[in-house]
């Protein structure tokens, strides 16, 4: 049975972990057999958004883990104590908190810096030999996580892509229930809901790397 670290990025898709993406993430790995642990950084977000309306909660802070919890019904970790010998795969899904608390891309983009706790998961990882998959939004941290020539996808978007290949990643055009596959550096990435119009949608490309990290595994 293979083990799956997932990194969680909060709890709703304009400020923390897409939840659609992160809770079919989880029944994926189920159905593909596996065992998920949820990690998150243990760090404020970078603000709170009030999903009804769109706009940031002025003078509210949020946990990343704490709020990730919400997700992972509580069985959660901080993502400074993920131990890589213990996996075999990780997975982190989307959400505009992948670009806001794991890195800075929605503010800074192709400038951006990425979250050390996730740049050295993420480095034990490849240093192991170990499959990662990332979806909607998350691949733009391919390039700086795997360097020159790392491939992957965010869908069609033109100007991700094109800030995707400023950052020396080569970016492939995928459409919803495709996905993208950087053998040399075992990375898998979907673009989820940077293209789902549905839920079901969304699953389906989702569902597919899901199965290709953990036989990567």
């Amino acid at each position: 049975m293979k083990q799956v670290a997932v990194i969680l990025s909060g709890c709703g898709v304009f400020d923390g972990a897409e939840i659609h993406e992160s809770v079919l993430t989880l029944l994926s790995i189920e159905q593909q057999g596996g065992r998920y642990q949820c990690f998150a950084p243990d760090m404020e977000q970078l603000h709170v958004i009030n999903h009804a309306t769109g706009e940031v909660v002025e003078g509210e802070t949020r946990n990343v883990l704490v709020e990730s919890a919400r997700i992972a019904r509580g069985e959660i970790k901080a993502l400074s104590t993920l131990n890589v010998n213990e996996f075999d795969a990780l997975v982190i899904p989307g959400g505009f908190g992948a670009a806001k608390n794991l890195c800075d891309f929605a503010v800074k983009g192709t400038e951006c810096q990425i979250n050390q706790d996730v740049v050295m998961t993420v480095d034990n990882f490849k240093q192991a030999n170990k499959p990662i998959g990332l979806m909607c939004i998350a691949p733009m941290m391919i390039p700086a996580l795997f360097g020159q020539g790392a491939t992957g996808t965010i869908g069609t978007d033109l100007d991700t892509a094109a800030a995707f290949t400023q950052m020396g990643g080569v970016h492939q055009q995928a459409d919803v229930h495709s996905i993208v596959v950087d053998e040399a550096n075992k990375v898998v990435s979907t673009p989820a809901y940077m293209l789902a119009t549905s839920v079901s949608e969304a699953y389906s490309g989702i569902h597919k790397m899901v199965a290709k990290v953990i036989e990567l595994a």
